[in-house]
């Protein structure tokens, strides 16, 4: 397959419409609405990732420059020893599904998960804002490990496996998915994050798995992102924006795509975070 299939490709009506050509710079402030594409290879699960990333949220985050924030936590403090750890949530926040979420949500996501790096002995809610987490062993990085993407906090800590059925905190709700393939989601209105991330109304997660393909469809408008080696294709067009550089490539987009000013440097998908931080200009 060398050309597009464009009947097979997308499924929605506006993901199969050509984008508006581009043209001019990238605003620097991020703007609200608009349909953000992406196209990733089938290898290496970043469908999964991104996807996961926009309907979840996890205690704490890492920035994209690399700082430790909370996200669903509003605060921690551990005893001298670094054995005993009590997070403080945030308060108000809905799961898509519309109940609220509560310290035994959190405690139930933990202990199905387990975390990676730390040797747990127990996590309880202390309440219906407050979890405590008592370790084994000392370990001052807790709050770091926390932001790990398996760990992402669920209604009474129940992760379905298929993405269709997936319920969380995060800026996105999903519309439809389908494994290994395709992922819709929409903005959810009043999220605790408006104004500061999830500015895109929808996102739309494509799975092609040929370069050259990924490299087509976003030429041709029919994406906004693609996941690529190399600029091979788009360097003449001279319409691209390439990250990290052309010479050194994870991804390039449209000109009127807005990144942000720091990405993510764990993962191609700035940290797979990049449904929440990027925009549509």
């Amino acid at each position: 397959m060398t050309r597009i299939d464009r009947r097979a490709l997308f499924t929605s009506g506006a993901a199969a419409a050509l984008l508006a050509a581009a043209g001019g710079a990238v605003n620097a402030s991020p703007k609200a609405g608009g349909a953000l594409r992406l196209a990733v290879p089938r290898d290496g699960g970043l469908l999964e990732q991104a996807a996961r990333y926009a309907v979840y949220d996890t205690l704490t985050e890492i920035a994209p420059e690399g700082l430790l924030r909370g996200e669903l936590a509003t605060g921690w403090h551990s005893t001298p020893d670094a054995k005993t750890w009590t997070f403080d949530l945030r308060a108000g926040v809905d799961f898509h599904d519309g109940s609220l979420l509560t310290a035994e949500d959190a405690a139930a996501s933990l202990s199905a998960q387990g975390i990676t790096g730390a040797e747990v002995r127990a996590v309880t809610a202390l309440g219906n804002l407050q979890l405590l987490v008592e370790l084994a062993q000392p370990n001052p990085h807790l709050p770091y490990l926390l932001a790990g993407a398996d760990l992402m906090i669920a209604p009474a800590g129940e992760l379905p496996a298929p993405l269709s059925a997936a319920i969380g905190t995060g800026c996105y709700k999903v519309e439809r998915a389908r494994e290994g393939r395709h992922f819709r989601a929409s903005r959810v209105s009043k999220h605790y994050k408006s104004g500061i991330a999830g500015w895109a109304e929808t996102v739309e997660i494509i799975v092609i798995p040929d370069a050259a393909v990924r490299a087509e469809a976003l030429r041709d408008g029919y994406v906004d992102v693609a996941a690529l080696p190399e600029p091979r294709g788009l360097l003449k067009r001279g319409e691209f924006l390439y990250h990290p550089s052309s010479s050194n490539m994870a991804l390039a987009a449209r000109h009127n795509v807005g990144i942000p000013r720091k990405v993510g440097q764990r993962s191609p998908l700035d940290d797979g975070r990049i449904a929440e931080r990027w925009w549509m200009a």
